[in-house]
């Protein structure tokens, strides 16, 4: 069909668009975007950019989705294809501070931040934003609720998950605020004695 190129080129530069807009939004915020900001960017045209959006509140929904595939790409994927259980736990706690720390976002945890930034105002990015971060809390729940369910810890799944999500995140805000990476070894130290203190 004749429509099929310009689609394609308009899911590239949507592709683009995104790209840019998480490590914007992880530094500056999910207000710090514009879609003029974006377009001078990338050297792209604003109303090109506009018609894959339509809004600021669009574009900052598309945004959490991508933050949201990448964050899973480099998390929750690689933690499945580890065995059940205390195997699996470490392994999501492992790759989570693995993402920080490398900085797949420039401005350290995509989520920590947003957030942060949007905790007391209602509204569909909120709605967006809080439904990430619970993916993630509950996929950390559901992790540790097994490691009980098949014996190889001794412990509250939800308040295990709890204390984990803490330590990760700490070490998030502490590495970002001080330009230090030595938070990530306390919290891999932390998770390692709180896990063992569960066996």
């Amino acid at each position: 069909m004749p429509g099929d190129g310009r689609i394609a080129r308009g899911d590239a530069t949507r592709r683009v668009v995104l790209r840019r807009a998480v490590d914007v939004a992880s530094v500056e915020g999910l207000e710090g975007l514009s879609l003029g900001r974006l377009a001078t960017d990338l050297e792209l045209s604003k109303s090109g950019v506009f018609a894959l959006f339509g809004s600021k509140e669009e574009l900052q929904l598309a945004t959490i989705e991508a933050a949201l595939e990448i964050f899973r790409s480099h998390v929750i994927v690689p933690a499945r294809a580890v065995s059940p259980g205390l195997p699996r736990l470490r392994a999501v706690c492992e790759k989570w501070l693995d993402y920080s720390e490398k900085r797949i976002f420039p401005g350290g945890c995509f989520f920590f931040n947003v957030g942060a930034e949007f905790d007391a105002r209602p509204g569909r990015v909120h709605d967006a934003v809080a439904a990430a971060s619970g993916s993630f809390a509950a996929f950390l729940h559901e992790t540790a609720a097994e490691a009980v369910a098949l014996d190889h810890l001794d412990a509250d799944p939800e308040v295990l998950a709890f204390e984990l999500h803490a330590l990760g995140r700490a070490a998030n805000a502490d590495a970002m605020l001080h330009g230090d990476i030595h938070a990530y070894t306390l919290a891999r130290r932390a998770i390692r004695a709180r896990l063992a203190e569960c066996l």
